[in-house]
C-alpha cells in the first residue's frame, strides 16, 4: 500500500505542486473518492492529493463522496488534511483576495453523510474546535512570510448549493457575525476529524455575498476568475505550510471520536 503523511484536498491546479507524481485508485467501505489519488512529494513530505470535485468538475458539492475521500486518506496513512477551498465574504471587512484560515464552522447542510459511525460501532465527535490548532498558526505565519492578506480566524457557514444565497439568507448569516461561506466544509472537515486525521482549511475569498449592502449577485464565473488570478499564491502558501510543518504531531486530533 501506498503511504503519505499529509493529504491535500483542493482544485486540478495543485498538481504543479508536487514532485515525482504518480497516480494510485483506491476503494473504500463508501465507494469510490472523488477521483484517482495522486501521490507525491513537498519539502521531502509524501503528499496524497485529491481534486474534492473529480478531474473535470464534474462533482457539485452535495454529490461529493465525502466519506470515501476521508477513508482513502486515512488507508494511505495520512495524518494531516489541507483543505483549500473558494468562499465568499459575509464581512465587508474581509476582502475578495484575503486568505481567512477558519477556526469555526456552522453547518446549514441537509441529507449529506456525516459520519463514518453509521452502526453497529457509535462514535461521537468531539467537534467543539474542528480546525487543528496546530496547523492553524503555521499557515497563518505562512501567509505572512509570503506577504499574502491573511485573515487568522473566522467561522465559515457550509450551505447545500449548489445555488448560492439568497439575500435573506445571507444576511441571516452576517448578522450572526460569521465571515465566511462555502458549500463543502462540512462534512469534509468533520469525517476527517473522525479518522483522526488533523484539519486546516484555507478559505480564499473570491467575492461578497448578496446580504451584503449593495452587492449584485455572484456568479460562478466571477468566482473562478478570483480564485485562478490567486491561485499561484495559494500553491505558495501551501507549499511554505508542509514545509514548516512539524514531523509530529502535538494536537489532540487523533483522539476526538
Amino acid at each position: 500500500m501506498e503511504k503519505a503523511d499529509i493529504g491535500i484536498i483542493g482544485g486540478s491546479g495543485f498538481y504543479s505542486l508536487l514532485e515525482d507524481a504518480h497516480e494510485v485508485r483506491l476503494e473504500t467501505p463508501y465507494g469510490s473518492p472523488s477521483s484517482a489519488i495522486t501521490i507525491g512529494e513537498i519539502a521531502g513530505k509524501h503528499i496524497a492529493f485529491l481534486p474534492r470535485h473529480g478531474l473535470k468538475h464534474e462533482l457539485p458539492p452535495h454529490k461529493i463522496n465525502y466519506r470515501a475521500n476521508a477513508w482513502a486518506f486515512k488507508e494511505l496513512g495520512v495524518k494531516r488534511v489541507i483543505g483549500p477551498c473558494a468562499a465568499g465574504s459575509l464581512q465587508k471587512e474581509v476582502e475578495p483576495g484575503t486568505f481567512v484560515v477558519c477556526d469555526q464552522i456552522a453547518d446549514y447542510t441537509k441529507g449529506r453523510e456525516y459520519t463514518l459511525y453509521d452502526g453497529p460501532e457509535v462514535k461521537h465527535l468531539a467537534a467543539a474546535d474542528p480546525y487543528c490548532p496546530e496547523m492553524r498558526p503555521i499557515a497563518v505565519e505562512a501567509a505572512r512570510k509570503l506577504n499574502i492578506p491573511v485573515k487568522d480566524k473566522g467561522t465559515v457557514v457550509v450551505i447545500e448549493g449548489p445555488r448560492f444565497s439568497t439575500r435573506a439568507e445571507s444576511r441571516f448569516y452576517a448578522a450572526q457575525g460569521w465571515e465566511v461561506i462555502n458549500m463543502t466544509q462540512s462534512p469534509e472537515a468533520f469525517l476527517c476529524l473522525e479518522a483522526g486525521m488533523c484539519y486546516c482549511n484555507i478559505s480564499l475569498i473570491t467575492d461578497y455575498d448578496v446580504g451584503l449592502e449593495g452587492m449584485t449577485p455572484v456568479s460562478h464565473a466571477e468566482v473562478l476568475r478570483v480564485f485562478n488570478e490567486n491561485n499561484e499564491k495559494l500553491k505558495s502558501l501551501i507549499h511554505e505550510l508542509v514545509e514548516n510543518l512539524p514531523e509530529e504531531r502535538s494536537c489532540n486530533c487523533a483522539n476526538k471520536a
